[in-house]
């Protein structure tokens, strides 16, 4: 096995773990940025009244998108296990 072939899967490692983290990630930023708005329009610093709707939309899309991230977690980790015997030899 060649450099090529770890860069390879580093790449693949990253692009997964930027699909696995984008749908709680995304959520959590535009609930963040809306009452960031909301509170620097009204004047009101209280930090709970970010923390907890960003907390209820992250559960949320755990909720609606864990099993596909579970999944497609899943497939990688088989897919590096079924390549292991190709490293040995």
């Amino acid at each position: 096995m060649d450099a090529a072939y770890f860069t390879a899967v580093a790449g693949q490692a990253l692009w997964i773990l930027v699909l696995v983290s984008l749908p709680v990630l995304l959520p959590a930023l535009v609930i963040g940025v809306v009452l960031g708005m909301v509170q620097a329009a009204t004047s009101i610093n209280e930090a709970t009244l970010s923390f907890v709707p960003k907390l209820i939309g992250v559960l949320v899309c755990l909720g609606l998108f864990g099993g596909l991230m579970m999944g497609l977690l899943v497939d990688f980790t088989q897919d590096i296990f079924s390549r292991i015997p190709d490293l040995v030899r």
